[in-house]
């Protein structure tokens, strides 16, 4: 199976370094990464044209932007990166292993929030259990048929063709996108977080203190579960 990397950006001049030197240390390699640009005004295109990465600029938004990345992918399998997640050295090899089973529909890694201070461990855990919780208090129903919440720092990956014939993500969200997109992929198969951590950025948590940035989580989680996604954009600032 051949697997493209997918990166969203909206101005990660800063993070993408980092992502650059682990992409390169996969082993094996992906089939190819693709950038997918809502309109930065920084370094980021000219980061990622550096490394003869495939480039697609689009119109900003989260969900706009993967939907056009997917649709352009050349792979069989897409692994949705952030910026300022950085995955294990096998990762390729991991996601060929999970998707080699064909129960399972959506699958993501488990992510490690941290920064170059510290590991936010209870951060961290409190991400890993609204996997399960989440959807256990807003969708219950859909959590007894398999529904479990994985979110974007995760490194979610899944079949192009199931993201495709599921319509992909809903369009209009630019946060909370993974939401709808793992209750469409269940009534495929099983949404699995596989027990390997991806490292992701604290630099919410640095921005807004560990307080705050739990409860704009839990907050924006909670806007999506009562159908007031219109407003989500607007507690969810944007940090770089």
């Amino acid at each position: 199976m051949s697997v493209t990397i997918l990166v969203p950006t909206l101005d990660e001049e800063k993070a993408l370094p980092a992502l650059i030197e682990r992409l390169a240390a996969l082993e094996p390699a992906p089939s190819e990464v693709l950038l997918v640009d809502g309109g930065s005004a920084d370094g980021t295109i000219a980061l990622a044209e550096s490394m003869g990465w495939r480039i697609l600029e689009t119109q900003a938004g989260r969900a706009i932007q993967i939907n056009s990345g997917v649709k352009e992918a050349r792979g069989d399998i897409v692994c949705i990166l952030h910026a300022d997640t950085l995955p294990p050295a096998d990762m390729i090899a991991v996601i060929e292993r999970t998707l080699a089973d064909r129960r399972i529909a959506l699958a993501s890694f488990t992510p490690l929030i941290r920064g170059p201070q510290r590991t936010r461990w209870g951060t961290t855990l409190h991400n890993w259990a609204k996997t399960w919780y989440a959807p256990l208090l807003t969708r219950p129903h859909l959590f007894l048929r398999g529904v479990r919440l994985l979110f974007g720092d995760h490194a979610m990956f899944f079949r192009r063709d199931d993201f495709l014939a599921v319509g992909g993500c809903t369009s209009g969200d630019a946060v909370m996108e993974e939401a709808d997109l793992c209750v469409k992929f269940a009534a495929l198969g099983r949404v699995k977080m596989v027990p390997r951590f991806v490292e992701t950025s604290d630099r919410r948590i640095a921005a807004w203190g560990v307080l705050k940035a739990n409860w704009i989580y839990f907050k924006v989680g909670m806007l999506w579960a009562f159908g007031l996604r219109h407003r989500m954009a607007k507690h969810y600032p944007h940090i770089r």
